[in-house]
């Protein structure tokens, strides 16, 4: 180990590394576990506004569900004489159905 102090990242703002200096060896690894718990609190906040987002296009999807389409449904991709379409697929018992929905525009 170094006699010297380390160096702080480039990312941590000058006035967190020099409080931080002026910590007892205690202090600082108290810092230390209460900045890791927090960088793992945001790390979930961000997930779940994540899956949230996803949440919310899946149900916006479903409201877009003709009648005739169970709420299982996907939607899929299918190409037919060099032309693409939107399907929505689903499964009954071993059966595979299928619904047209819109052609896929030419730019995707």
């Amino acid at each position: 180990m170094s006699n010297s102090p380390p160096t702080p990242p480039q990312n941590v703002p000058s006035g967190i590394t020099e409080k931080l200096t002026d910590q007892s060896p205690n202090v600082l690894r108290d810092i230390a576990r209460y900045a890791d718990e927090l960088a793992e609190h945001r790390e979930r906040e961000a997930q779940l506004a994540e899956q949230d987002e996803q949440d919310e296009d899946v149900e916006a999807e479903a409201d877009d569900l003709p009648d005739d389409v169970p709420d299982k449904a996907t939607i899929t991709v299918k190409e037919i004489n060099d032309h693409r379409y939107y399907y929505w697929q689903w499964r009954e018992g071993e059966t595979i159905k299928s619904k047209y929905k819109a052609p896929v525009d030419s730019d995707e």
